[in-house]
């Protein structure tokens, strides 16, 4: 704001009714308008935050619609308070104010709405809510800031720190002010206070040269006071204010407060301290003795200011006369009159001007005088400084000197001027609408409040958010000590609020006062306004005193009146109820600034002086009673310290010496009524009668004896400086006219001449001038350094905000994403529990099926042998036994014979051909994918690094992952999107996990689902699966697509389920989720998360399963099944199905006799190399390649993709179906279908594009070459049908090729050649130069590693990319990158028993010994359980009286080189007798007394013993239960009830580790019940707190008869069983009938089953006949003997059979086709029972005699290359 104020608008804020009060009212305009912040902090502080007077501001939107050339309306606009408070804190600091505050009256003909506005101006923006000018800075965006300033101006916030930094800096100084011992300057020189003062005189500095701009400058005021123009025109302020830099921002009255306040702050820390500033110049960075003459500049500037001020109340004193004829001017008079510096406005009694006519005040000049002689031993600045003094008081003298002899126009011209504008103001009051019509006196009084109320509230409450000294107060509304420059500094410390609202109000009091002194006394008036201006301690007088002290000087100037005694404590009586009432209402205030709150304590008024407070004056009807005790709590706990003692106590008439609390009102008493005066009091001779002499003698009285110390005491250095036209020094006539005369004017006459005014001009001027320069220098250089501070400041807002819009930004994201997993989990919960309900379903079908089944099986309740002649059909069953191989066939609910299915023709396979052809060119203009570098490093790797990351390491790394997996807190721990990856599907859903169990439910609304066939999805299990952790045996990682996302998990009903995942990452985190149970426990590694999450590589080195191979403790079927399973190949890909070799080469001879080389395909060549004329077709192709696009390869098909795979297997379910949904519900054409083995052979050898190898099939599954569901394959060209595979003449069915075939594949020379099969396929010959070399590169798409799907964005292009990798195959994992090492010989092995190729020397007897046991009785049971990591090895023998023996088992026979072997114990027998049998001391301990029913004929079946020797089960008993013995001490431990008749016979499978197995139990109720015995608990069942009453796994029904014979096979989950009559059944372990092994009519009377592992049921019947079942019921031998059997028993491989019968002789048969092999020499007792040695080695029966023999066995001689070679 410029001076124009409110007046420019019309809108001045108060009525002026007397026209002498223009001065006032000009005052009041332009100080309350400094800007709208600094004016809201300032008005609160000075009406003690309550609005008890209205302080005349504007609005923000005022502020920006005036257009005076300010630029502060601009900023003011843009610009928003620091300090918003909260709502709340709005809303309570609004009532507060209110609570604090009566109804306001309106003076001044104020309106109820202005009132409002100046309240909420008041607030700051705190009382209000925003404006959108404020909303739209204050939000979240980033939008301008207050500091987007392109050059500096003072905005409304710079003023509001500004104040608000001031007011803490005074109200420290008050605090020294008002202490009671100390001075003042004790305090500014006290070390403690060092830093402060520093600190302080530091912000000055910056500060003092930019107000100075901002107050006009000191060369436009300077002009502006001297400047005879300025006599003359009306627009002086307008004239100095056009000089004010626009730019600044900051009216000139603000300015101006800020000066005086500086000025103060100057007077105490300057020129009181005794401090040396080169220290702090040094310190600050500031120029060597710039601080004093900033101080300088300062003073000049106040002085020059005070001198306008005395220039403008000499012309209004003239004007009066004339005001009221004067008829209305237009607004432009107005405007100059508002437009008034607020010093030339001042009214006597509150500017330091006490004296209008005197040319310098008496502050100032001491202040001069301060600054010239503070310093005065730093001479060259003295000297400067004093040059620039003499210059500036030689043009005032010269200017008054002038004044003085012109008088007259200026006193007309002010007359008319100030006329005009009263009038025009009063006809344009604040907030009305029309003119205040002004009554008389007496309505005046009734209806106005007294301003001088209101004046006396800003005196009474001094302490105000500028924290301005009281006395400092007292001084200025009194104008008492007027010589004390602390005092007669008055409005330097005062704050801009109450000075403006004091002024405001001034105008419509000093009508009333006026009138009041036209009815009092003269002579009382005039004693009041002659003992105003009476000096209390007159420094003027002091200063003309020659050879004064400059320190007495310094002293004064902070001097404060602390002599008087604190005023009395009581408070006069009030005369006046209204005044009491005001006094009453005259509470302490508590004020808010930034940082703190001040609490002003009511003051009490001293004797002779009355309080008068100003709350609502005129209606007291609103005060709020309710605030009164808290505000007195207030003040009672002030700190004395805020009171002010330092009033006088001078006699009660002198208004002099009234305490500040009461000071201002001095015509509070009949004495001094009439207070308020417009102009300062004057002698009765008035100024105008007086002579030119007189006035000249008045002006200068004060200053012309400090231009005289000066010229005398710098006398040699001005008298060198100021020399006449011709060189003469001026100053040496002068001092001897100033030594010899006091006179003023021919001081002044001196300084007229000629020769003084061009050497002062010419020299002095141009040290003021460099004054004045190097102010604006550093204004320019401070407004600089703010502008780069605002743009830091706006950097780092800018940088907050964005931050905070960040923040907001991510909040809301987070609220989105909470809100969608929230969704997310709610869908989830969903999908889980409709996932239940679907499960639920599947499983209550399939038991509904299951059960139908059994019901209909024509063995079933509801079955008739009729139902015999329908078809029934197979599928293959997913079930794998230990080696992988998947062998049991089960019922198929879907099967069908496809007769509608036709076969392709061949022109189907031209467009298929040219399509194949186009996608392959489509990929080759495709840039190579370069391979993985990180995957190639871990391929190059060569240690385990698994092995060595500790699992909470990898648990770390696998928290990274990419998808959003959703962790519940609920049962779900982990739920992710993933693939279920099935044979033919690949089926999207989502995988749950538990605490206990797995889950996947498929997306049934997925497209890609809703296109698969569904008798494809019929054969496909897990759709909606669950799997318990509890049934996890092995957990794989795997690829799928050459991804690394997949994993397959292993179950423990030996089946497998694979996923794949989106990332690594998440298959680490469901790996992690899952149970820690590795790769299982069949390849020697830990059983660690670790292990599972591996690379194949790792696995393979970490594995023992190579060094088991070169030892042959595994066959070459095993080891090639366990490197095909860790390096990827699974059945539930077929484009990653395990791969076997070709080992065979002859398929045409009729007889194949497997010792000749020739008959053995060379396995150091991939098939492609195999034809010499091939393999050079292929090395040409890689070498004349000519695709650029993509790298060289040999074969452009591969050996085992997942066409390959269903073209060996389109013969059996499901693969028939796969096939069919995979070749558009085609057959292939007759030619090109799987119909002879020679011909895929020859095929395999000529046809370029045709490099198959085997599947694992072609080694046990003899039922994929047979088409038992009668599929029409077609006719192939020659006219054959093409059906059943033809074989190779050497193999009559399909079961001899696959036996010859894998005898072939264990064969010496196979065995010899392996490793170098194993390189081309798994090790380092697969890929790089070796593969090169050895003709075995690949489509580079089959590679691990040579595309990265993720990188592939186009959905398209990865869908076609997926495509190719399909229809081209994958290269198994890399499991090795140096050569294998190959398998050692049999010779070498010849030591070690485990080998099964033992070739020993046949000198061993047959019969090794003969053990007989006391009693007669016969060993109907005998169990070898002689394993050497037993506790027992032991011969466990029953007799038929039910009496065990645990006979020690010796590993001596036969076992040279092997574990604690040793030449002593080799001449021990094998068995040692029971001591406690062949002592006859412990019988009791063996005998099995429960009586058994005496129907049951004890045989040994009835008997079975655990695997660990410690147990012994035994049925019979009467109770039809079966029991458990310990055979330790013959104890019974459990008894086991379930049937429903008397038990016949028991069965126990093979063991697990731990010795986990299954009992059968069979009866005579015709069922038979499974059961599980824990190893670990020693006890039927899983639960040993349910020992008593444990339930059977499963119950096998379909018997028509008592079970008299029954035998399980875990591995194969098969439970075989024979009935008194009737054929025999199969039953898998869980329940399921499914089928009867059936042969001739011989085959009904079933007494003995042995199966084994490799899938061969022996069963004897009645009368000497024998039958060889396959496990899927073909009948494959038979044979019949003349013997009754009484023991029959397979050897572990399944290929030979012992039996023994009632003649005591021992015979082995070769199983397959029951040809006698050895028949040992007979005994002379019927064997009764028999078991082998866990080695194979040893034979023990038992004999009818009641002893039993070990014969020495070793079917390695019956095998043929023992045969043929030793």
């Amino acid at each position: 704001m410029t001076g124009g104020g409110g007046a420019e608008l019309g809108t001045a804020r108060c009525a002026l009714e007397d026209e002498a009060e223009e001065a006032e009212f000009k005052l009041a305009s332009s100080l309350t308008d400094p800007s709208p912040t600094v004016d809201r902090e300032a008005s609160i502080a000075g009406r003690g935050a309550s609005g008890f007077g209205e302080v005349a501001t504007e609005t923000e939107g005022d502020m920006a619609a005036k257009g005076a050339g300010s630029s502060a309306a601009a900023d003011a606009g843009s610009t928003a308070s620091d300090t918003e408070r909260s709502d709340d804190g709005k809303d309570k600091e609004a009532k507060k104010i209110q609570t604090t505050t009566t109804t306001q009256t309106l003076h001044g003909g104020r309106s109820v709405v202005q009132l409002e506005r100046d309240l909420r101006v008041d607030l700051g923006f705190r009382g209000m809510p925003m404006t959108e000018e404020q909303r739209r800075q204050f939000s979240p965006g980033p939008r301008t800031t207050m500091f987007r300033i392109p050059e500096f101006k003072w905005s409304p916030m710079h003023q509001r720190l500004l104040t608000d930094l001031l007011f803490a800096l005074e109200t420290d100084v008050h605090v020294w002010r008002s202490h009671s011992t100390k001075s003042v300057m004790d305090f500014v020189n006290s070390n403690e206070n060092i830093i402060f003062v520093h600190n302080t005189i530091h912000l000055i500095s910056q500060m003092v040269d930019n107000i100075i701009i901002a107050c006009g400058g000191i060369l436009p005021l300077l002009s502006a006071a001297t400047s005879p123009s300025s006599t003359k025109s009306p627009t002086v302020p307008q004239t100095e204010l056009e000089s004010v830099e626009a730019t600044q921002g900051m009216s000139a009255e603000t300015a101006n407060t800020f000066l005086s306040r500086l000025m103060a702050m100057v007077d105490v820390l300057v020129f009181a301290s005794s401090l040396n500033f080169s220290e702090i110049e040094a310190e600050k960075n500031m120029s060597s003795g710039g601080l004093m003459r900033q101080c300088l500049r300062l003073v000049c500037c106040v002085a020059v200011r005070n001198c306008l001020e005395c220039r403008q109340r000499q012309r209004d004193r003239g004007c009066k006369a004339s005001i009221l004829n004067s008829k209305s001017q237009d607004s432009l008079q107005n405007i100059a009159s508002a437009s008034k510096t607020a010093i030339e406005n001042l009214p006597s009694n509150l500017s330091p001007i006490k004296d209008p006519d005197r040319l310098l005040q008496d502050v100032d000049i001491n202040r001069l005088r301060a600054v010239v002689f503070r310093d005065v031993d730093d001479s060259k600045q003295a000297q400067f400084l004093a040059l620039a003094v003499v210059y500036f008081i030689s043009v005032l003298m010269v200017s008054k000197y002038r004044d003085i002899l012109e008088p007259q126009r200026e006193t007309a011209r002010a007359m008319s001027q100030s006329g005009r504008s009263i009038r025009q103001e009063i006809n344009s009051p604040t907030s009305t609408d029309n003119p205040v019509a002004f009554p008389d006196s007496g309505g005046m009084l009734k209806e106005i409040p007294t301003p001088v109320e209101e004046l006396h509230l800003e005196a009474s409450l001094p302490h105000t958010d500028s924290g301005i000294g009281e006395e400092q107060v007292s001084g200025v509304l009194n104008g008492a000590e007027l010589d004390g420059p602390p005092s007669s500094m008055g409005r330097i410390p005062t704050p801009p609020g109450a000075m403006s609202e004091l002024l405001c109000t001034l105008s419509s009091e000093v009508k009333r006062s006026q009138e009041s002194l036209l009815s009092e006394p003269a002579s009382s008036s005039g004693i009041s306004r002659v003992e105003v201006l009476k000096p209390a301690s007159s420094i003027s007088s002091i200063s003309q005193s020659k050879g004064i002290n400059v320190k007495e000087i310094l002293k004064s100037l902070v001097a404060a009146p602390m002599e008087g005694a604190e005023a009395g404590p009581e408070p006069l009586p009030y005369p006046d109820p209204a005044i009491k009432r005001e006094a009453h209402a005259m509470l302490p205030m508590q004020f808010h600034s930034f940082d703190r709150s001040v609490v002003v304590p009511v003051k009490k008024p001293p004797p002779g002086s009355l309080a008068v407070n100003t709350v609502g004056s005129g209606s007291r009807e609103g005060l709020a009673a309710g605030s009164t005790p808290n505000i007195f709590a207030a003040a009672s706990a002030t700190p004395k310290s805020m009171i002010n003692t330092t009033g006088p106590t001078e006699a009660a008439s002198s208004s002099t010496n009234s305490s500040t609390s009461s000071s201002f009102v001095n015509g509070a008493t009949s004495k001094n009524l009439p207070a308020v005066q417009t102009v300062a009091p004057m002698p009765e001779d008035t100024m105008e009668n007086m002579s030119i002499t007189t006035k000249l003698e008045r002006a200068l009285e004060k200053v012309a004896p400090l231009l005289r110390e000066i010229f005398v005491d710098f006398a040699p250095f001005l008298s060198r400086t100021l020399l006449g036209s011709h060189g003469q020094e001026l100053l040496i006539e002068g001092l001897v006219c100033m030594k010899s005369s006091t006179s003023v004017v021919e001081l002044v006459m001196l300084l007229c001449s000629q020769e003084w005014q061009n050497s002062i001009q010419k020299n002095a001027g141009l040290a003021f001038i460099e004054l004045i320069n190097e102010g604006r220098l550093l204004c320019h250089a401070m407004k600089d350094h703010i502008v780069r501070v605002a743009n830091e400041a706006e950097f780092i807002l800018n940088r907050q905000r964005a931050e905070d819009v960040h923040k907001h930004a991510e909040f809301e994201s987070n609220c989105a994403q909470y809100a969608a997993d929230r969704k997310d989990e709610e869908k989830m919960c969903d999908h889980l529990i409709g996932a239940a309900k679907h499960r639920d379903h599947v499983t209550a079908n399939q038991l509904k099926q299951k059960i139908l089944n059994i019901l209909t099986n024509k063995h079933g309740a509801w079955g008739a042998l009729a139902q015999s002649q329908l078809h029934d059909f197979w599928r293959l069953d997913y079930w794998e036994d230990d080696l992988r191989r998947r062998r049991r066939f089960v019922r198929n609910a879907f099967g069908s014979t496809h007769l509608d299915i036709t076969c392709k023709s061949l022109e189907d396979y031209g467009s298929e051909e040219d399509e194949g052809v186009k996608a392959k060119k489509g990929f080759r203009s495709q840039a190579v994918v370069s391979q993985n570098q990180e995957t190639e490093l871990m391929l190059e790797g060569d240690d385990d690094a698994v092995s060595l990351l500790q699992e909470k390491e990898i648990d770390n790394l696998a928290a990274h992952f990419r998808p959003r997996v959703i962790i519940s807190r609920g049962p779900v721990v982990l739920s992710t999107p993933a693939q279920l990856v099935a044979p033919v599907i690949v089926a999207r859903g989502t995988l749950s996990i538990t605490t206990t169990e797995i889950y996947f439910e498929v997306d049934e609304d997925d497209t890609a689902f809703k296109r698969i066939d569904s008798k494809v999805l019929a054969y496909s299990e897990g759709l909606h699966g669950k799997w318990m952790f509890s049934e996890i045996r092995a957990v794989f990682s795997r690829r799928y697509l050459l991804q690394n996302t997949a994993m397959e998990v292993f179950m423990a009903n030996r089946t497998s389920v694979m996923f794949n995942f989106p990332d690594q990452a998440t298959v680490k985190k469901v790996v992690y989720s899952l149970p820690r149970v590795g790769v299982g426990t069949s390849y020697g590694l830990p059983q660690a998360r670790r292990i599972s999450l591996a690379t194949p590589r790792q696995l393979f080195k970490s594995s023992n399963m190579t060094q088991r191979w070169q030892r042959r403790e595994i066959s070459n079927f095993e080891y090639l099944m366990f490197l095909n399973t860790i390096a990827g190949r699974t059945y539930n890909d077929l484009n990653q199905y395990p791969v076997f070799p070709w080992v065979l080469t002859n398929y045409e001879s009729e007889e194949l006799d497997l010792t000749l080389p020739g008959n053995f395909r060379d396995l150091s060549k991939p098939i492609g190399a195999l034809n010499p004329k091939r393999a050079v077709f292929y090395a040409d192709r890689y070498e004349t390649w000519e695709e650029e696009q993509m790298p060289p390869c040999h074969y452009n098909s591969h050996y085992s993709t997942s066409t390959s795979t269903l073209y060996w297997l389109v013969r059996i379910e499901p693969f028939t179906t796969f096939f069919l949904n995979a070749n558009g519900n085609k057959f292939d054409h007759p030619d090109r279908t799987f119909s002879s083995i020679a011909r895929s052979w020859r095929n395999c050898q000529r046809d370029t594009s045709d490099v198959k190898e085997l599947i694992p099939e072609f080694y046990y599954l003899p039922e994929m070459f047979v088409n038992s569901n009668g599929y029409h394959l077609g006719e192939r060209q020659d006219g054959t049908a093409v059906c059943d595979v033809e074989l190779p003449p050497w193999a009559k069915k399909p079961e001899d090729f696959v036996r010859i075939s894998r005898m072939a594949l264990e064969s010496e020379f196979v065995s010899c050649q392996l490793h170098q099969w194993i390189d081309l396929i798994f090790g380092y010959k697969q890929r790089g130069p070796e593969a090169v070399r050895a003709l075995n590169v690949f489509h580079y798409v089959t590679y691990e590693g040579s595309v990265n799907l993720d990188s592939i964005a186009d959905p398209l292009l990865r869908e076609a990319m997926e495509a190719q990798i399909q229809g081209f195959g994958q290269t198994p994992s890399q499991l090795l990158i140096e050569p294998h090492p190959p398998r050692s010989s049999a010779m070498h092995l010849c030591f070690l028993p485990q080998s099964p190729l033992m070739f020993k020397d046949q000198m061993q007897q047959d019969v090794i010994m003969v053990l007989k046991f006391p009693s007669n009785s016969p060993v109907t049971h005998v169990a070898a359980n002689t394993l050497p990591h037993l506790a027992i090895p032991a011969a466990v023998t029953v007799t038929c009286s039910r009496l065990f023996a645990v006979n020690r088992w010796h590993n001596t026979v036969g076992l040279r080189g092997a574990p604690g072997y040793s030449l002593e114990q080799a001449h021990h027998l094998p068995i040692e007798m029971d001591s406690l049998i062949a002592n006859n001391s412990g019988v009791n301990k063996r005998q099995i007394t429960d009586l058994v029913d005496q129907s049951i004929q004890i045989n040994s079946h009835c008997f079975v013993v655990t695997a660990d020797n410690r147990y012994i089960l035994v049925c019979g008993f009467w109770d039809k239960s079966f029991r458990v013995y310990s055979s330790e001490t013959g104890k019974l431990t459990q008894i086991v009830f379930g049937h429903w008749d008397v038990v016949t016979c028991l069965a126990r499978s093979e063991s697990y580790i731990g010795g986990d197995c299954y009992i059968v139990s069979g009866s005579r109720d015709a069922t038979l019940l499974l059961w599980y015995w824990s190893g670990r608990h020693h006890i039927i069942g899983d639960n040993p707190n349910n020992s008593d009453y444990p339930a059977p796994r499963a119950v096998l029904t379909g018997h028509d008869h008592e079970v008299v014979c029954v035998s399980v096979c875990a591995e194969l989950g098969l439970v075989i069983s024979g009935a008194r009559e009737g054929p025999c059944l199969v039953h898998t372990i869980t329940g399921d009938l499914l089928r009867a092994l059936e042969g001739t009519e011989l085959c009904a009377l079933p007494r003995l089953i042995s199966v084994s592992s490799e899938g061969h049921c022996i069963i004897y019947y009645e009368r000497g006949h024998f039958c060889n079942f396959s496990i899927n019921g073909k009948l494959l031998a038979q044979m019949d003997l003349n013997d009754s059997t009484r023991a029959i028993l397979l050897s572990s491989d399944g290929q030979n059979l012992v039996t023994g019968g009632d003649n005591g002789v021992v015979e082995v048969w070769q199983a397959c086709d029951f040809k006698q092999l050895y028949i040992y020499p007979g005994c002379d007792a019927g064997i009764r029972a028999m078991d082998l040695s866990h080695d194979q080695r040893t034979l023990i029966t038992g004999m009818a005699s009641g002893s039993i023999v070990a014969f020495n066995i070793d079917f390695n001689r019956w095998h043929y290359e023992h045969q043929n070679r030793y």
